[in-house]
């Protein structure tokens, strides 16, 4: 009888959770129930999940409205059924059309009417009438018996009681962007809209109980037949899965003697036994498809970096998919893929930004919009931001909005009932247990391609990004069995691929970036590498990592690999990262649990680095075959958390323990720190991926350091801000110009040993407009005079004197106050119908003009202004005496000593104690471009705060770790470019007077 149920994933409108919706109908012991959302199908399999486990048999339906006006209900009556209604409803998503008045025919679905909407006797033989409990009454001049079979129960529950109404129309005053006070009826459900028990229900009908028996039938006659669990992928690349697995077979062999030769016989073994398991697993379409996508990124040159667990497979080596070998790092297959996984593997494939969309296209086109969708996601309710939205719908201002989020759910907050209702709605809406849905977005980079259409499981929608995008989060894809080809994008890509293009250009040079093995052995690689001179290159820049290269004397390949994995937030503040830095500098001192563990984690230096490390020392330990060691590595990190798999691999895990005889203390140890370390563990293969990139970059930064720094800068950066990737393409000892409205470009460029900046660093300067000016340029030619410039362009005149101050006329030999001077008279005395081009050109106009003083902190500041960063040193206009300070070369040679240093702000990175106090780390440029890294414990920084970037004078005392000095700060004080004031205390002039 509740055939119009809603969940809170009719957005900002519903507001029961879909398991709470499934857990009600059990209570009151309803044996059917259907899901009809408003305008989505997001959590219709979740819904049936949720009532299965309750002993509910779920249908699946659809409301259809336009805007607040409800047209009617759709109801599935089996799979087929539920195919029409998500088509149908995406067509009208995806070209955002309103649905027509009257319902169209969908064979297998029931559509289901207002009362009153059309007339009974004209309803087709798949239409009904609802009648909601209100409006029996009104029935008393219609022969119901006759039209028995036409007429349903229609009791919408989109609340449960009146304190869910008052929160429905909270939500529908925050989608509508109105004051509550201000929300038109018409836009809420009536109060009657809660739940109503079956006992109630039926004494509403009981004068009509063939209407309450056609309810009955037609849930009846709704059957959805779905089985969780099964794989809905695309089946087969080829014709046939016997087709699929020869082609794989074959390609993997093609790929076997392109890395490895036809000798290698522990490759060719390998490569065997990893296509029985895939073939076993049916997975064969997997691979061809990933294979299939970086193919043709090959074909377009598109650089890419196939990484996650899929590294750990040699057939994904061979096939080019990934780039990293799986036997040079005795990487585990089986993390990766084994006998017993259902779930189809996972590849993860990075590409540049710029050339992503491309891809997709391609997928779109290849496996058609009928079976491929990106994936979805349902971005929920945040505390400040449901904060901020329940302000403004009460009408709150600014500041008193401010004031509630320095506590936002406390129990008091005054005597303001205003206040108290933002807190109580606020509790609702961010629900501890289940995170409340706000509204769909995109999942970073998935992809589905499905066998059968892709609408047979959900709807689909298009948003701003141009492709069909399903109704359905990546959990719920994954229950159905849909899994996702992560396609994803990242900017370091970007800056190899602009690189090789520029050296291309620049220097006429081709570079096989795939070829890595060179780079890894190449001696100024390695010295690059050992001295930390990889600022843009990608993961190894910032400046924990630096300092961790550092004290890890970093120069190959393996030590990089674990430094990218120790790096991570969760082995870092586990105390392994220390530990493991301890043990690399004394690894005579290493104290192994067993000589079994020395074997196996001597690389590693006794400290479990990888997920990898939990697979080896689980078999080689314990005597678990690889399978159930990956198993026992999932179950720690919580994949099978309240199955029964954890028990039945730890019954295991201590049986063979004690069967080989190993002792029972060190093997509890041995499992304790699996359990301990397993949880945000990182894959050796993911890690190995990000080590390769980071040797692409380096060797690019090594030997093309302006190109590569060029193409950072166009690819906006990576872990700094752009004016520090500047700074460091400056150190190469280019020549770099201010934007030239004859040489510059829209990107930054480069030609030979000058860079020109590109205009898009220009704030304020009209993106369409300078894009206009550039195409002028290069179809009429250069400009030859400001003159001639404004003829040309008629520029606007405030974006004129944005390129005069930016110093974009240059070229022409006078000064920017010339220039601005110039541009005022020729728009001031040029009449209207003159801005047009002329056949013959006349000469310039000969200003005269007074002596006009000039500084070279004008240019600077102009800069500071319109870039946000000076082009040249910002020590080079600093009004301040700079030779008292301690260089940051020279920290080593004043180690546990009291200097002071003047440092221009780079970067900070704030964390807290283990008292919850706050502290920070800094990093700082000195005059000679060299980084200082500081510490700013909990007093130092209550006492000194930061105030935004720029100089600071910096007092304290230098301290090292394995070769890692910094200032461990006690004083700072921040200047200006005019300010030649020093700290003036007696230890600072102590300090000063040491140096």
């Amino acid at each position: 009888m509740y055939l119009n149920c809603k969940t809170w994933f009719s957005l900002r409108y519903g507001t029961i959770s879909t398991r709470r919706l499934a857990a009600l109908a059990r209570e009151y012991g309803i044996t059917s129930l259907a899901l009809t959302n408003i305008n989505a199908t997001t959590d219709a399999w979740m819904f049936v999940r949720e009532c299965r486990e309750q002993g509910i048999k779920p249908v699946l339906g659809l409301e259809c409205r336009n805007g607040h006006t409800f047209r009617y209900i759709l109801l599935a009556r089996n799979m087929e059924g539920w195919l029409q209604i998500n088509r149908f409803l995406s067509a009208h998503l995806m070209s955002d059309t309103p649905f027509p008045e009257q319902a169209p025919f969908l064979p297998h679905t029931f559509a289901v009417y207002a009362w009153g909407a059309r007339p009974v006797e004209t309803l087709a033989p798949h239409e009904l009438a609802g009648v909601r409990p209100r409006e029996v009454n009104k029935l008393f001049r219609t022969d119901t018996k006759r039209y028995a079979n036409k007429l349903v129960i229609l009791q919408p529950l989109s609340f449960l009681d009146a304190g869910q109404h008052q929160l429905h129309r909270v939500l529908r005053a925050v989608d509508n962007n109105l004051l509550i006070s201000q929300l038109p009826p018409e836009e809420t459900a009536g109060p009657d809209e809660c739940f109503i028990s079956p006992a109630r229900l039926l004494e509403h009908f009981s004068e009509h109980p063939h209407i309450v028996r056609n309810t009955l039938l037609v849930m009846e006659a709704c059957e959805i037949d779905f089985r969780f669990g099964q794989n809905l992928n695309k089946k087969c690349f080829t014709g046939s899965r016997a087709e699929d697995r020869e082609r794989l077979r074959e390609l993997a062999l093609e790929g076997m003697a392109l890395r490895y030769g036809t000798d290698n016989r522990e490759a060719r073994e390998r490569v065997e036994k990893e296509l029985f398991i895939i073939d076993q697993a049916d997975f064969s379409a997997y691979f061809l498809i990933t294979w299939d996508i970086t193919r043709y990124a090959r074909h377009r040159g598109f650089f890419y970096v196939g990484r996650g667990s899929g590294a750990n497979s040699i057939v994904a080596y061979c096939l080019q998919i990934t780039n990293v070998d799986p036997i040079a790092l005795d990487l585990y297959f089986e993390r990766f893929l084994n006998p017993h996984r259902t779930a189809p593997p996972d590849f993860d494939i990075d590409f540049s930004w710029a050339d992503r969309d491309d891809i997709i296209q391609y997928i779109f086109s290849r496996y058609t919009e009928e079976h491929t969708a990106l994936m979805g996601t349902v971005a929920t309710f945040q505390t400040n931001a449901i904060v901020r939205e329940l302000g403004k719908v009460y009408g709150l201002p600014k500041q008193e909005i401010d004031k509630i989020l320095e506590n936002p759910y406390q129990v008091k907050l005054g005597e303001d009932s205003v206040h108290q209702r933002i807190i109580t709605y606020g509790k609702m809406l961010a629900n501890k247990n289940e995170a409340f849905p706000n509204h769909l977005s995109i999942h970073a980079g998935g992809i589905l391609i499905s066998e059968a259409p892709i609408h047979q499981y959900c709807a689909t929608h298009m948003p701003p990004k141009g492709f069909s995008t399903a109704q359905m989060d990546m959990h719920m894809a994954e229950a159905t069995g849909l899994h996702k080809f992560d396609i994803l994008s990242q900017r370091g890509l970007g800056h190899i691929r602009d690189s090789l293009d520029m050296i291309r250009k620049n220097k006429g040079v081709e570079i096989d970036i795939h070829n890595v093995e060179p780079f890894m052995q190449d001696e100024n690689v390695q010295h690059a590498l050992r001295t930390v001179n990889t600022i843009g290159c990608f993961y190894i820049e910032s400046p924990a990592m630096r300092q961790l290269l550092k004290k890890l004397e970093c120069d190959d390949y393996i030590t990089l690999v674990a430094a990218s994995s120790i790096i991570r937030p969760g082995v870092a503040q586990a105390g392994m990262m220390r530990q493991y830095v301890q043990n690399f500098h004394a690894p005579d001192k290493v104290n192994y649990l067993h000589p079994v563990m020395k074997k196996l984690l001597a690389e590693t230096y006794g400290v479990m680095v990888y997920q990898e490390d939990v697979i080896k020392v689980a078999h080689h330990y314990a005597d678990l075959d690889l399978a159930d060691a990956d198993i026992l590595r999932r179950a720690m990190a919580g994949k099978y958390r309240g199955e029964d798999h954890f028990s039945k691999i730890r019954e295991l895990f201590f049986g063979n323990c004690a069967r080989l005889g190993r002792p029972e203390a060190v093997s509890q140890e041995v499992w304790r720190q699996i359990a301990s370390f397993a949880n945000f563990s990182f894959s050796k293969a993911h890690s190995a991926s990000f080590a390769v990139e980071s040797y692409q970059s380096l060797y690019l930064k090594t030997y093309f350091p302006a190109e590569f720094m060029v193409a950072v800068i166009n690819n906006f950066g990576g872990f700094y801000n752009r004016e520090l990737y500047f700074r460091e393409l400056a150190k190469t000892g280019v020549q770099i110009f201010p934007p030239c409205i004859n040489n510059s470009d829209y990107l930054t460029s480069i030609s030979g040993n000058d860079v020109f900046t590109g205009f898009i660093h220009v704030d304020r300067l009209e993106e369409a407009w300078i894009k206009k000016v550039l195409k002028n340029r290069e179809t009429e030619g250069a400009f030859i005079s400001l003159e001639n410039f404004v003829e040309r362009e008629n520029p606007a005149p405030e974006q004129l004197e944005i390129l005069i101050r930016i110093g974009a006329f240059n070229f022409t030999g006078h000064t920017k106050k010339e220039l601005l001077w110039n541009s005022s008279a020729l728009l001031k005395n040029l009449p209207p119908d003159e801005w047009k081009p002329r056949l013959f050109r006349e000469p310039s106009r000969d200003w005269t003009l007074p002596d006009l003083a000039y500084h070279r902190h004008e240019d600077a500041f102009d800069e500071i202004e319109l870039l946000g960063f000076p082009l040249c040193s910002p020590f080079e206009v600093l009004e301040h005496d700079q030779r008292h300070y301690l260089p940051g070369a020279e920290f080593a040679q004043h180690l546990g000593q009291s200097v002071c240093t003047l440092g221009y702000l780079v970067c900070l990175k704030h964390v807290y104690t283990s008292k919850n106090e706050p502290m920070c780390f800094g990093t700082f440029l000195d005059r000679d471009s060299t980084f200082m890294d500081t510490v700013h414990f909990p007093d130092s920084l209550k006492n000194y705060p930061f105030q935004k970037s720029g100089f600071y004078i910096l007092e304290g005392k230098v301290i090292e770790e394995f070769g890692v000095y910094s200032l461990d700060v006690h004083r700072m004080r921040k200047i200006g470019y005019f300010e030649d004031r020093p700290m003036e205390t007696g230890k600072l002039r102590g300090s000063l007077s040491r140096l």
